[in-house]
């Protein structure tokens, strides 16, 4: 989120920020400020209330909305299904809701490769069969069928659903990066490791059908991601259609990969210890992107030594 801002408000868009800071930090507001120049009005909530939604839309006259607010842990998610169906759920019927009566037309989902599960074909298309092998990628598949259904009977409102598939690194500048508070994703754990002072890091899983035995994922620069999304809300803006795309590079490294790439860009020497494999994750999955490039005029810039690179650097 905190990456699209920087990318919306380059682009001229003025942006505002509802975050209930349970996994991020107020201290991101004032880095934003610091890279763009610009005075960020941010609101310390979360998506519960449907009134609070609705009289903020209205008094900020909010004419788009980027839905970012998501637990978001495959792990946490199998230990506490309840947890994330609720959160993610209410918080998305809570949105849309808010919209109905307002001047608020368009409106980005965050969703997941996840919604593909084990995939029957690579690389993966948006029309392929979605069926989750977790439950917060269900919840996104929820997600996308209550948007859906929310846009028949809300014909002026459009919608663009964004799958996205592994993004990591961070802004050039290194004044900001993926730092949540709880680190689940392989690239932040690795960032939380570095600043403890650890230098071991787990992979899980080995055995996989992967060149390397190690799980094989579409890693996109987080920027990437942030540039997808403007093109998205300006590909609403012109056309006032609905669509879904993935976001991705096309292509996979595998986990292995991507680990000894951060070691020779950074020069850190992590030992890497192999342990058994997550349930929930699946062997390899990266995207086809080429409705993202045809629709959105959109394809990915960086290359994984980028990722890895900003990525060490905004943890110093």
């Amino acid at each position: 989120g905190s990456h699209t801002a920087i990318s919306l408000i380059k682009q001229g868009y003025n942006v505002i920020i509802i975050d209930d800071l349970s996994n991020s930090s107020r201290q991101t507001i004032k880095k934003l400020s610091s890279i763009t120049g610009k005075k960020i009005k941010f609101i310390k909530n979360n998506l519960s209330n449907e009134f609070f939604l609705k009289k903020t839309i209205n008094e900020n006259n909010i004419n788009s909305i980027i839905h970012f607010a998501a637990l978001k842990s495959v792990e946490e998610s199998i230990e506490k299904p309840f947890l994330y169906m609720h959160n993610n759920i209410i918080s998305t019927s809570n949105l849309l809701s808010a919209m109905k009566g307002t001047d608020c037309q368009y409106f980005i989902f965050s969703s997941s490769a996840c919604v593909y599960g084990v995939p029957k074909k690579l690389p993966i298309k948006e029309n392929h069969q979605l069926q989750a092998c977790n439950p917060y990628g269900q919840t996104k598949i929820i997600c996308e069928d209550l948007i859906n259904k929310f846009l028949e009977e809300n014909n002026e409102i459009n919608a663009a659903t964004l799958r996205y598939f592994n993004p990591i690194g961070a802004h050039e500048s290194g004044i900001i990066g993926e730092n949540p508070s709880k680190p689940s994703n392989l690239m932040p754990v690795i960032i939380n490791m570095l600043k403890q002072n650890i230098y071991t890091v787990k992979i899980f899983g080995k055995n996989y059908d992967t060149v390397d035995g190690t799980p094989l994922r579409d890693f996109i620069h987080v920027m990437d991601i942030a540039d997808g999304h403007v093109s998205a809300l300006n590909y609403l803006k012109i056309n006032n259609k609905n669509i879904t795309v993935n976001l991705g590079t096309g292509k996979g490294y595998t986990v292995l990969q991507l680990v000894k790439t951060f070691i020779k860009e950074t020069g850190i020497d992590l030992t890497i210890k192999f342990t058994s494999r997550r349930k929930g994750d699946v062997a390899k999955n990266y995207a086809n992107i080429t409705k993202a490039k045809k629709l959105l005029k959109w394809e990915p810039k960086r290359s994984l030594s980028e990722m890895c690179i900003s990525a060490y650097r905004s943890s110093k």
